[in-house]
C-alpha cells in the first residue's frame, strides 16, 4: 500500500487550520450581554497571547470593546464591554459590564487580565448565532 503523500499533508493543513481556528471561538454561556448575543452564540475571538504571538495589545483596549477577562469574581473567563476606563494610583483600570446587567461586574480589572477580545466587522462584533448548543449541552451548562 503507497502512502499518498499529498493527501497526508493536505489532511495535516486541514487540521491545523481547525485547531487553530477553534482557539479563536468561545461558546456564550448566559445572558448578559443580550441582545449583543445570546446563551449559545459563538464569538470570533482575538488573542493577547496565542502561542507568543499578541493579536491585540490589552493596553490598547477602548470604551465600547468587548473583552474576555479573568475575573477574580468568577470562576470562568468573563466575556462584558469595557464601560470605562481611569487610572488608579499609576495604574489603568477597566470599568466592565454585561450589557444585560444593571451594574458593572464587581472589581477593577487590569490589562493583565484581559485574555482576549471579540473581533469587530466594521462596528458589529462577529458572532455565529446558535451553534453553540450543542456544546452547552455536552458541557452540561
Amino acid at each position: 500500500m503507497d502512502i499518498d503523500w499529498k493527501e497526508v499533508v493536505s489532511y495535516a493543513i486541514i487540521l491545523i487550520i481547525v485547531l487553530i481556528a477553534a482557539q479563536h471561538l468561545s461558546v456564550v454561556v448566559s445572558g448578559s450581554m443580550e441582545p449583543v448575543f445570546y446563551r449559545g452564540d459563538i464569538v470570533i475571538l482575538e488573542k493577547a497571547d496565542f502561542f507568543g504571538i499578541q493579536e491585540f495589545d490589552p493596553n490598547d483596549v477602548q470604551v465600547g470593546d468587548v473583552v474576555v477577562y479573568d475575573a477574580s469574581w468568577y470562576d470562568q473567563p468573563v466575556i462584558h464591554r469595557v464601560i470605562n476606563i481611569t487610572d488608579i494610583n499609576g495604574t489603568t483600570m477597566y470599568v466592565i459590564k454585561g450589557d444585560n446587567n444593571d451594574r458593572p461586574d464587581p472589581y477593577y480589572v487590569t490589562a493583565d487580565q484581559i485574555e482576549q477580545r471579540v473581533v469587530t466587522l466594521g462596528d458589529n462584533l462577529i458572532v455565529i448565532p446558535k451553534i453553540g448548543y450543542l456544546s452547552l449541552w455536552l458541557r452540561g451548562l
